[in-house]
């Protein structure tokens, strides 16, 4: 493992759902911010479809102002949501589309997504909208440095700016962050997800420093958030 390059100033994270940047990346995203670096996020859904007690249009608001708030934990003030529908995002181009034009709009130096690969590295299957996310936004950034490609849309230039793509809990991590300083500023993010938590029945704290432990040990640091990087 090598440490993921800090010479850049601004990142997008691009994810499927509220809550999928919490499980790790936010962290690291800590960690940046306290840089003095930009991150903004982007999610492809309102999370709708992710408390079986909840009705989808409440879900839907509980889960955006969760994520509002937990973003905040992070040094995280700007927050997109698109209107794909929770629990079946299809891998196309309207997902990349999207994707490509907000990454022109946003300019980032980092793109940082999830895990698009079939599982985590053990016998849990990844689900779809993981799995179509995560590989569209790798899809986007190539689309996005392409100025043939959703020519004319938004009146938006192609952007050739993204320097790497970061991918979180991915099973082939090649890079890590050292997140010992910001472990508990992760933890307080993912802690916002009160409604969810308390559906998945999770204890934020002991599943993050867990595995942040796990990872810093192959890491030779105490604490690690670890990233597939990909160059575009």
């Amino acid at each position: 493992m090598e440490p993921v390059s800090e010479h850049w100033d601004r990142a997008l994270a691009i994810v499927a759902h509220p809550d999928d940047l919490e499980y790790g990346a936010a962290a690291a995203i800590a960690r940046w911010t306290a840089q003095g670096k930009h991150v903004a996020y982007l999610l492809a859904t309102h999370g709708e479809a992710g408390i079986d007690a909840l009705e989808p249009g409440e879900c839907a608001r509980v889960r955006e102002a969760e994520e509002r708030a937990s973003a905040a934990e992070v040094g995280v003030s700007i927050l997109e949501f698109l209107d794909h529908p929770d629990g079946l995002v299809e891998y196309g181009i309207p997902l990349r589309r999207d994707f490509a034009l907000a990454i022109r709009r946003h300019r980032p130096q980092v793109v940082l997504t999830i895990n698009h690969r079939d599982g985590w590295g053990g016998s849990a299957y990844n689900m779809a909208d993981h799995r179509h996310v995560g590989l569209a936004v790798i899809d986007a950034v190539r689309d996005a440095a392409n100025r043939w490609i959703f020519a004319g849309v938004d009146a938006l230039d192609a952007w050739h700016g993204v320097q790497m793509v970061l991918v979180s809990g991915s099973p082939a991590a090649t890079h890590f962050a050292d997140v010992t300083d910001t472990l508990e500023r992760g933890i307080a993010s993912l802690e916002r997800h009160a409604a969810y938590l308390a559906h998945v029945g999770q204890d934020a704290r002991e599943f993050l420093t867990s595995t942040a432990r796990a990872a810093g040990e192959q890491c030779g640091v105490q604490y690690a958030a670890t990233f597939e990087v990909l160059a575009p």
